[in-house]
């Protein structure tokens, strides 16, 4: 891995950013899981791969006013049991989530980074919404009671970069660090972008993304985009792929990821558990989700062949899975243009109809599913999908067994972003 490879697309795809290579390898080692299908990897994928919906009615604050009353909310997350106070009065909750996904992934990969060179490791993450909560409650404290109402900490709260910056306080990460703000598509992109890194000489990333989106002032920012679900049901609110599809549902969680070289990982005990094979990114415009089907079927060609794979050796797509009738359409024909007649046979997951779609946690828990996928050889059902409305082989009902060896995992931005990141088996 030397550097970043762009390759210059058509006008309907834009820019196609590709960067990864065999020169070292990059490893998952260790998943650190919040969803509201459960907390730890453990409890998320034994509630995923039984197919169970964990979207209920929105209880952060009154939802009864708004059009929008149900999401994905994180099942009894006691913040001062994975975070310090100091840290807590700080930050907001999309950071708590992200602090608390770190540790259980460092956890999980047996790592410490002080036994690595002081700039060994450093730590990257996404987000779409940032420190809403906490800006809430600041802005109602400026509207009722003035300026002296207003905390120091507002200035960096609510900030995209909060969560990256306190994940390296906390663990004395001093290699590179970063936040990507690509929407829905910053999970995959934030992976790649430590692979990356591996490849350019680190020992080990931290890398994912986490969501809080949960305050009065930022859904109304959401209910501008149009593709939010109006239903009170929550076992019909979010429905990718279904004939029913009418929007989704927002949720708070994410995951982070250990990312290691391969090697190295191994020469410490660790067993690599996926390998970051391939990715690629093309950007078709913003809220255009009709030609994302192009956009996002070369970006999964290029991650593909970055991999040094085919269209034939993928074993299950993780999709994008918006929601909405035009952009299901869209990334149908995407599958479509990709996998050409094999494409109502290659299996389809959307372990995210479980949860909700927490922006750019949904790509780094997708990611976090797709490894636990190959490692138990079974593809998640799509839960609640009794009418589906295109010629995928989406997997429904029930868990599938299946030989996974080499994973596309799809995501979209409603911005305009592409993203796709391929997972090999070690």
């Amino acid at each position: 891995m030397t550097g970043t490879t762009t390759t210059t697309g058509t006008a309907m795809t834009g820019t196609a950013t590709t960067g990864i290579t065999a020169a070292r390898t990059a490893v998952i080692t260790g998943l650190g899981v919040l969803a509201p299908t459960g907390l730890g990897a453990e409890a998320y994928w034994a509630a995923t791969s039984a197919g169970q919906c964990a979207i209920g009615p929105i209880t952060h604050y009154d939802a009864g006013a708004y059009p929008l009353t149900v999401g994905g909310q994180l099942p009894g997350f006691d913040v001062g049991a994975h975070v310090e106070r100091r840290w807590v009065v700080q930050t907001d909750r999309f950071t708590h989530i992200a602090l608390a996904a770190a540790q259980l992934a460092l956890d999980d990969a047996a790592l410490d980074p002080a036994r690595l060179p002081p700039y060994g490791m450093g730590v990257v993450t996404a987000s779409c919404a940032g420190g809403v909560d906490f800006g809430q409650r600041e802005i109602q404290g400026l509207w009722t009671e003035g300026p002296g109402a207003v905390g120091p900490y507002q200035s960096i709260a609510w900030f995209y970069a909060a969560s990256t910056g306190q994940i390296s306080i906390r663990h004395g990460l001093k290699g590179p660090c970063g936040v990507l703000v690509t929407d829905e598509a910053g999970g995959l992109d934030a992976l790649a972008h430590a692979a990356r890194e591996i490849g350019r000489g680190r020992a080990a990333m931290l890398a994912g993304g986490a969501e809080a989106p949960y305050a009065p002032f930022s859904l109304a920012c959401q209910y501008g985009h149009g593709l939010l679900s109006g239903q009170r049901d929550p076992s019909r609110a979010y429905l990718p792929f279904s004939a029913s599809a009418g929007g989704f549902v927002p949720a708070e969680g994410g995951a982070m990821l250990v990312v290691e070289e391969a090697s190295a990982a191994r020469e410490r005990g660790a067993t690599p558990r996926a390998v970051i094979a391939g990715h690629a990114s093309t950007f078709t415009g913003a809220f255009r989700p009709g030609p994302s089907a192009e956009g996002l079927a070369r970006a999964a060609a290029l991650a593909l062949a970055e991999a040094g794979r085919s269209a034939a050796d993928v074993d299950v797509v993780f999709a994008d899975a918006l929601g909405t009738p035009e952009a299901d359409r869209a990334e149908a024909e995407a599958l479509r243009i990709l996998f050409g007649p094999r494409a109502a046979a290659v299996p389809v997951a959307a372990p995210k109809a479980g949860t909700g779609r927490a922006y750019a946690g949904s790509a780094a828990l997708d990611t976090a599913c797709a490894v636990l996928s190959m490692e138990q050889g079974l593809i998640p059902p799509v839960p609640n999908l009794t009418d589906p409305a295109h010629d995928l082989d989406l997997v429904r009902g029930t868990a599938r067994r299946a030989d996974l060896k080499t994973v596309l995992i799809l995501a979209r931005g409603l911005y305009g972003g592409n993203s796709a990141l391929v997972l090999t088996r070690p």
